[in-house]
């Protein structure tokens, strides 16, 4: 997908702060790098993203998906910048799962009928109409799943290339997972136990849209962690 994943959200969180959504390299309308990246690399492009918005510090991060294992690596890299992290979904998988779901997304070849196109639209489909998100809103969204042309592959190789469970067990920010359920729910069950300083909202009224679909609902809970003292980071949620 791309930015717009967060158009209504941050339209909201951006009432009483700096709210971005940028594209992820090779998204939206974001260059693409020429040879399949590493979450890391991600990760530094975002970072060098920060410095050129010439924000000093203190930044709270928000991932969906892939853009959770960025988030992570990015408070990684800078520790002291990071000051809180907001997970949609945070899927912890063994080395089996981790192949499969490679084979499940592997690069999609054209096809001279267009079935290539009609695959994507019925999945995305499946995966977001119902729980608020009626027929318009779906095809309204569907154009930014082509963006990523024939490297749209680059981003899932990279989250399965990721170890996660390393990367949210080193974190010492507060951090909060919502965990909806959409395709990730299962693997995000697991995440809990890996947390030193944070804790997974269950949210199985939810799925893929819900940033559109309960945009005021997603800033309340979000807004009630970022605005918490340090003291008691989750004391709102």
């Amino acid at each position: 997908m791309s930015g717009r994943v967060f158009e209504a959200f941050i339209a909201e969180m951006g009432e009483d702060r700096l709210a971005v959504a940028p594209d992820t390299p090779g998204f939206g309308m974001s260059d693409a790098p020429e040879q399949p990246p590493e979450i890391m690399d991600y990760a530094r492009a975002m970072a060098a993203l920060v410095d050129a918005l010439d924000i000093d510090g203190p930044i709270d991060l928000m991932g969906y998906h892939t853009g959770t294992r960025i988030a992570c690596e990015l408070a990684r890299l800078r520790p002291q910048q990071v000051r809180r992290l907001v997970l949609v979904a945070a899927a912890i998988m063994t080395a089996e799962e981790r192949d499969a779901q490679r084979k499940l997304y592997e690069p999609v070849k054209p096809s001279l009928d267009g079935t290539h196109l009609s695959n994507e639209w019925q999945s995305y489909v499946h995966f977001n109409l119902g729980r608020g998100l009626d027929l318009n809103a779906v095809a309204d969204m569907f154009p930014e799943m082509l963006l990523g042309r024939d490297r749209a592959w680059y981003g899932h190789h990279a989250a399965f290339n990721h170890a996660l469970d390393q990367t949210l067990a080193a974190l010492r920010q507060p951090v909060m997972v919502i965990n909806p359920a959409d395709d990730l729910q299962l693997f995000t069950s697991r995440a809990a136990p890996l947390l030193s300083n944070g804790c997974v909202i269950d949210k199985p009224e939810w799925g893929h849209g819900f940033l559109d679909a309960s945009t005021q609902d997603a800033a309340r809970i979000v807004r009630a962690f970022l605005d918490s003292s340090d003291e008691a980071p989750f004391s709102g949620v």
